[in-house]
């Protein structure tokens, strides 16, 4: 049975979980008593700290011209209006209003395509259907986040949905229809009613590509593919952090180029590759929230990982794969909304000895009994079964699920599918207001990298397309009202000393630091996965801190020694940074948790507190003898 606990009013207290990088646990509590995570974020989450600079954005009445292409001074820096750090549905639909208004830089890491949005099957969740209710899609998204859900956000997003999916549709995104000529809406695990609008299982990449081709046209958006954002630029301006901008480094041509912006928004999405097995692409390495971080953002509710319960098990499939695979490959939660069931491998159904919604049940009870399930009969994977359903039916709602098990040698329609959980989206990340605001100015978050109370302590299936949309379409108008109310230094390019690609090292090193970064990589990922999964503990959360703090000094030592700068920057030594300053803050966040809820399962506090029913909140510490990982290349010292 589920536990529930009264809603409330919405109104939340904060914990306070102040550490820094090196996973100090001197905690501190904060009340605010009458202050709703959706309000005011910008105004009572401010950071003090000493005035280190001036600002080079100045507020001004008058509004000033756009920066167009024909600003850029040169080909290392690059002025524009918005910068958007991330190419899936949050930052492409932010882009395509906000070009309207100004010029527009969005980078992306690989190709614009390559986002969780290309991976999302499922759909997207909206209220569509005249049985179906706002209040009843409120109540669900409440429940399924453990009630520590912001319910002014939740209220905000299921209302605002429809209209949303509405501009999709009017842009050129193909959803499927029924007979009767409506959207075919199917119905997920912890949903109560049909709302599930989809293309028929690669909805994600329907979606990416109805945006992409709407980019493409637009002749004030200017696509940055294959660059890596390293660093936000920020200042200060008294007490206030200002972001300016963003380092990047271009993969292709190894230069670093310096975007300097009045608005950026942070679209980059979550940090599932921080463990071995993910749903997520191989660009999912915690970027954006690491960055946002050490630009002195506030950052919430890192424990809550959700494992998607049901990812391909290759090692189950009758033909292996004949290389591994970057991502695990996600068989959607379409398939049991549909009456897949789950067996283990004698065939004994298991789910309704777990929870009375079976296979229905919300994503983390699901994972946790197959965790369970697993564990118990130490088998390596379990099954899930739709072949008892029509053969055309089963085709035509999930070909693309289909195709992928055939190749593995297994015919969906009449043998059950191999499934093992996997790390799928992180329900934390950069604290949002209901625009999209942060605590540092100019700085705006959108999709899987925010943490905007939506979610709670666990994500409702097919809620995450649709908080971006909302999030995207809500953060607009502030940013251009902040765009026009600013103007840019063009001297603001030099405030900052560049980072530098190793060219002066010799080839054998930076092989030698290559294979170093893969080998702490993958030992990184082993104590995520061990540590810090879907059943937690304070002992092995303990030891996670200490391994990941002897991994992280020895990574650093090595590099250093080998002539390596802090200065430097190269793809995978980069995204090492971010791995190390996120999987800190999920170990550090989860071990201040005393309690079970949604996500986060300790077998040493197993059941649900009220007492913490409270977000946990990283403020940001002093760079003085923090790690690599966790001070931008750039940043003075603090004084």
């Amino acid at each position: 049975m589920t536990t529930c606990i009264p809603a409330g009013t919405g109104k939340l207290h904060f914990r306070v979980r102040d550490f820094n990088a090196q996973g100090c646990r001197k905690a501190s509590w904060v009340t605010f008593s009458e202050l709703s995570w959706s309000r005011g974020v910008s105004k009572f989450l401010q950071i003090q700290r000493c005035n280190s600079s001036q600002s080079p954005i100045n507020q001004s009445s008058k509004p000033l011209r756009t920066i167009t292409s024909s600003s850029l001074r040169d080909g290392s820096t690059k002025f524009f209006d918005f910068t958007v750090i991330g190419s899936g549905v949050a930052g492409l639909r932010y882009a395509l209003e906000v070009a309207k208004h100004g010029s527009v830089a969005v980078i992306t890491k690989a190709e614009p395509h390559e986002s969780n949005t290309n991976y999302a099957q499922g759909g997207v969740s909206a209220v569509l259907c005249p049985s179906d209710s706002v209040e009843s899609h409120v109540q669900d998204t409440i429940v399924a986040g453990a009630y520590l859900c912001d319910e002014e956000t939740v209220r905000v997003v299921c209302t605002e949905g429809p209209e949303r999916i509405r501009e999709l549709i009017a842009m050129g995104a193909s959803f499927d229809h029924g007979e009767d000529g409506n959207l075919h809406l199917t119905r997920e695990g912890g949903h109560s009613h049909h709302r599930i609008v989809h293309a028929a299982d690669m909805t994600g990449r329907e979606i990416e590509r109805a945006l992409l081709e709407a980019v493409i046209k637009d002749p004030n958006i200017f696509m940055f593919q294959h660059h890596f954002a390293i660093d936000l630029l920020t200042s200060q301006d008294g007490s206030e952090t200002v972001c300016l901008g963003v380092d990047t480094l271009n993969t292709e041509t190894l230069e670093v180029i310096r975007f300097i912006s009045k608005v950026t928004l942070l679209a980059s999405g979550g940090a599932g590759q921080i463990y071995p097995t993910t749903t997520n692409p191989p660009v999912a390495t915690g970027d954006g929230i690491a960055m946002a971080h050490r630009a002195q953002a506030v950052v919430s509710n890192m424990e809550f990982v959700q494992f998607h319960p049901t990812a391909l098990a290759d090692e189950g499939l009758p033909v292996k794969p004949t290389k591994a695979r970057g991502n695990a490959f996600l068989i959607t939660e379409a398939v049991r909304g549909d009456g897949g069931i789950l067996y283990n491998l004698d065939m004994e159904r298991f789910m309704p000895l777990y929870d009375e919604r079976a296979e229905l049940a919300t994503r983390d009870v699901v994972a946790r009994s197959i965790d369970d399930q697993l564990k118990k009969r130490n088998e390596k994977y379990v099954l899930l079964d739709i072949s008892h359903k029509p053969r055309d039916k089963i085709l035509s709602h999930f070909p693309n699920i289909a195709a992928e098990c055939l190749r593995g040698g297994l015919d969906i329609t009449r043998q059950p599918i191999p499934v093992v959980p996997a790390a799928h989206y992180m329900c934390g990340g950069v604290r949002a207001g209901l625009q999209g605001e942060t605590n540092v100015q100019g700085l705006y978050v959108a999709g899987e990298v925010a943490c905007t109370g939506l979610h709670g302590a666990n994500r409702l299936a097919s809620n995450s397309l649709l908080e971006a949309l909302v999030f995207a379409r809500r953060a607009v108008q502030p940013s251009i009202d902040h765009m026009k109310s600013s103007s840019l230094d063009f001297s603001a390019s030099n405030w900052w000393s560049r980072p530098v690609v190793p060219m002066s090292l010799e080839r054998n090193v930076i092989n030698k630091v290559l294979t170093m970064t893969r080998k702490v990589r993958k030992e990184l990922q082993s104590i995520m996965w061990n540590y810090v999964g879907i059943v937690r503990s304070t002992t092995r959360l303990e030891a996670a801190v200490q391994k990941i703090h002897d991994l992280e000094a020895k990574w650093e030592d090595y590099l250093f020694r080998l002539g390596w700068e802090p200065t430097m920057v190269g793809l995978e030594a980069c995204e090492m940074r971010n791995f190390f300053c996120c999987a800190k803050m999920v170990v550090s966040s989860a071990l201040a948790r005393h309690e079970s809820r949604g996500l986060h399962y300790t077998i040493d506090f197993p059941h649900v507190e009220e007492s913490e029913r409270l977000p946990t909140i990283i403020f940001p510490c002093s760079s003085v003898k923090s790690t690599w990982s966790s001070r931008q290349l750039h940043n003075q010292p603090m004084c």
